[in-house]
């Protein structure tokens, strides 16, 4: 009796089409075998500095909302002074 091995399931792949620099590719290809691996690599890079750059922003942009309901909830607004009511 013969076991099948199965290869662990990975990301699904597909192919693209991607138009770059003649010179760069060959450049590249003399630091790798596998372009398409080293250009993922490098794009997982690219994705997850973008992400942490927007959770910063997103971040910073609850913390500003906070510091400014913090000042509303003590202070309360100048606009209440000049109602038009």
């Amino acid at each position: 009796m013969s076991i099948a091995v199965i290869p662990p399931a990975g990301p699904r792949k597909r192919p693209v089409n991607l138009t770059l620099n003649e010179g760069l590719v060959a450049q590249a290809k003399t630091f790798t075998n596998n372009l398409s691996a080293t250009i993922e690599q490098l794009l997982v890079s690219y994705v997850e500095d973008q992400q942490q750059g927007l959770q910063a922003r997103r971040r910073l942009a609850d913390a500003c909302a906070a510091d400014w309901n913090a000042v509303h909830a003590s202070v309360g607004s100048f606009a209440d002074e000049h109602s038009t009511l």
